[in-house]
């Protein structure tokens, strides 16, 4: 299992603020971050691959 921080999502394309991702996650719209460190969160890469795929083939179910 590997975690990605902040800077790894943003390599990702994922460049929301803290502050968006914070807000998607309370809505459940976004994986939960795991708690690393007293001041530092990270995502478990698989749960963040699914949520990318997801959108991805909402994105390709619309355009059906």
């Amino acid at each position: 299992m590997r975690l990605l921080s902040l800077s790894d999502l943003r390599a990702r394309g994922i460049t929301f603020s803290r502050q968006w991702l914070h807000k998607l996650v309370r809505e459940n719209k976004f994986p939960k971050p795991v708690k690393v460190g007293n001041r530092t969160l990270a995502w478990v890469e698989s749960e963040v691959d699914a949520w990318m795929a997801a959108r991805v083939d909402q994105r390709d179910s619309c355009a059906a």
